[in-house]
């Protein structure tokens, strides 16, 4: 797969009212399955953020003006686009992020399921009729908060920037995307062809792509009053202290450090399959990774053999072959998670499955008698490491779930759910699945965590994205002019 830089497609998903980038080294994607190049596209710089931030401002009046109709109509076709034609995205998803064929169509399928949402945002109740104490008409209504800055992550780039994006486009605002410079096609130059040709006016989305000193020029620009980030907790610190003196809205969708509580109850084989794909789906490399197995002492020999089988039976290769998992995006955090796993083992942890890597490709790990203070433990290491601890009591494993700074999501895996939905009121995340895996999301649910996991908003259903991508205006109106004593 290759893309030609130089075709007017590409001239106008980069920069809508027909400017080019070029004082900054341009980028080269590369699959890192392969290490095949797979385009060198522009890079933008601080100067060309300037300039979209102009036009996207004046764009911005414009589009907020049509017919709700009017945004419900582009929102409705890209995903008619896409739905006919799920290749067109799929085919840059698994060379460019690593990613499996399987999780690739999920993906896609995400990011249709996210414009049908939008579209449906568009036509959405957008105000409320107010009580006063006064003889009048008290209105609370949306309105949009002008230019939204997204900033996206490599892992599921597509729909962690479609449900910023497709939202915030629908409710009238202008988009100013910067994707991972690693995922700039799926991330953002592929979603930006998508909604030319689903007839988005042009300045009203901006695809910059660019590294961290792009970022930052745009979480501190002046004309960006909104900032949307997915990304790692230590990361978004640094974006709400960059915006706060701004005072500016943040987003933040951050990190996790999942559990997922296996009772003594549960069925054993279909908790380790739930295991199994929680910690190693896509690598690992998700917010909702499963990155800490709570199982009771009854049935813990039994669930780690069935998990390390598990682990040892999946095939890992190149994506582009079909094989479900794929490389580490990464040399770098390709060490990160080995260092994670040499450092619980030198400190009494024991190897069930895994530890080995070839090249990026590293195998799907299950690690037993992790001490709780290790940071294979404590830590989100973001690849496919299944760390494994056990407990005796229910309220022993409450209390080491509620042990970290994160607060994304829980599983719990039972035989009897009722009882597990009464664990919840005693459970920090921002969710909890009963006899799921800790990773899932749909557009049409408010997606967020708590603690170090997010602050500021949530992704997804109509009234979560009302609250994230508008601002409220308050309206009064009476039919005669009121009197005071001045």
């Amino acid at each position: 797969m290759t893309i030609d830089t130089t075709t007017p497609l590409w001239h106008h998903a980069l920069f809508s009212d027909g400017w080019r980038a070029g004082a900054a080294e341009p980028i080269t994607v590369t699959a890192p399955g392969t290490g095949t190049p797979l385009a060198t596209i522009a890079q933008a710089d601080p100067t060309d953020l300037d300039r979209a931030v102009e036009s996207a401002t004046a764009a911005q009046k414009r589009w907020s003006k049509l017919s709700y109709a009017v945004r419900a109509a582009v929102m409705l076709k890209a995903a008619q686009l896409l739905e006919s034609d799920p290749a067109r995205l799929a085919d840059v998803l698994v060379p460019e992020s690593g990613s499996g064929h399987g999780k690739a169509a999920f993906e896609v399928g995400l990011v249709v399921s996210e414009l049908q949402e939008a579209a449906a945002l568009a036509s959405h109740p957008y105000g409320e009729l107010l009580r006063s104490v006064k003889e009048r008409t008290s209105i609370a209504r949306r309105v949009p908060l002008g230019v939204v800055g997204v900033i996206s992550p490599f892992n599921f780039p597509a729909i962690l920037s479609m449900r910023s994006v497709a939202p915030a486009l629908a409710l009238g605002n202008a988009v100013i995307l910067k994707p991972d410079p690693r995922t700039s096609i799926s991330g953002g130059l592929a979603l930006a062809a998508l909604f030319e040709e689903a007839g988005l006016p042009d300045g009203v989305l901006h695809v910059l792509p660019g590294g961290g000193e792009l970022g930052a020029a745009l979480v501190t620009h002046p004309g960006v009053p909104c900032i949307s980030f997915t990304g790692s907790t230590q990361a978004g610190r640094k974006v709400g202290a960059a915006a706060a003196p701004l005072l500016k809205r943040v987003h933040l969708e951050l990190g996790g450090n999942n559990a997922m509580l296996v009772l003594p109850d549960a069925d054993v084989q279909a908790a380790a399959s739930v295991g199994a794909w929680g910690s190693f789906l896509h690598q690992g490399q998700i917010c909702m990774t499963t990155g800490r197995h709570l199982v009771h002492r009854s049935i813990a020999a039994e669930y780690i053999a069935a998990l390390s089988e598990k682990a040892k039976g999946i095939p890992v290769g190149d994506p582009a072959e079909g094989l479900p998992l794929g490389p580490i995006i990464d040399e770098g955090q390709r060490d990160r998670v080995h260092g994670y796993v040499l450092n619980a083992v030198e400190n009494g942890a024991t190897l069930a499955a895994g530890g080995e890597y070839d090249g990026l490709y590293y195998r799907p790990t299950v690690l037993t008698d992790v001490a709780v203070e290790n940071p294979a433990w404590t830590e989100e290491i973001f690849g496919p490491v299944a760390p494994v601890q056990v407990y005796d009591d229910i309220d022993e494993a409450i209390e080491i779930i509620n042990a970290t700074e994160y607060g994304l999501s829980v599983s719990i895996i039972t035989s009897n759910p009722y009882a597990a939905y009464e664990l919840c009121d005693r459970i920090e995340s921002g969710a909890v699945h009963i006899n799921d895996a800790t990773v899932d999301d749909e557009a049409v649910i408010p997606f967020g965590g708590t603690k170090a996991s997010g602050v500021g908003g949530r992704f997804g259903g109509p009234q979560a994205n009302l609250d994230t991508f508008t601002e409220t205006q308050w309206i009064t109106m009476q039919s005669r002019v009121e009197r005071y004593p001045f």
